[in-house]
């Protein structure tokens, strides 16, 4: 057994395992009975999904999103081997900021495959603590209030507005995403 962990090991373990250890109670409660249909969390949810579906749906391909701002390759790739994965998050930097902007997500979740191409599963909205403290009143999007992460210095929410997940809209992993090429 070794006795060092490889950098690229930590890199893509390590923010994955920050994820697991601050979990919300809210997700629970996705995972119980809501799970992936927009409609569930009622109609205002169901048409924001349908606007973030339309401002997303040409960042279906990896070159409009890198035209739009957002990188071609993300080398990390975040998998839960219980939970599933959240798979690679494109960031947009230009987007960081302390809006948040329903049709403008500062992330895109994809996936991909073996041949190389992309898939987009889902988007995510952050503000980091600089510009929004950690001890204010939650930002908002879709009806919820993102999720603070200490350790990453921010808040989140993922929606997962692409591929459907069964533990729930909102959760941070969906169990068909896999880094697994």
């Amino acid at each position: 057994m070794p006795r060092f962990i490889p950098r690229r090991v930590l890199r893509v373990t390590l923010p994955a395992l920050f994820t697991c250890l601050i979990a919300n109670p809210l997700q629970a409660q996705d995972a119980r009975g809501q799970r992936s249909n927009p409609a569930a969390y009622g109609p205002e949810v169901a048409r924001d999904v349908k606007l973030v579906r339309a401002a997303t749906e040409a960042y279906k391909s990896i070159d409009a999103a890198v035209a739009a701002g957002f990188p071609r390759v993300v080398a990390a790739c975040l998998e839960n081997e219980s939970a599933g994965g959240m798979g690679h998050h494109h960031s947009n930097r230009a987007r960081v900021d302390a809006t948040i902007e329903l049709e403008r997500p500062e992330i895109l979740l994809y996936s991909q495959h073996p041949d190389g191409s992309y898939v987009l599963n889902g988007v995510e909205y952050i503000v980091p603590f600089r510009v929004w403290p950690a001890d204010s009143t939650p930002p908002r999007v879709m009806g919820r209030n993102l999720i603070p992460s200490e350790p990453l210095k921010l808040w989140y929410l993922h929606a997962w507005i692409w591929t459907p997940n069964a533990s729930g809209l909102f959760s941070d992993w969906n169990p068909v995403v896999s880094c697994k090429r």
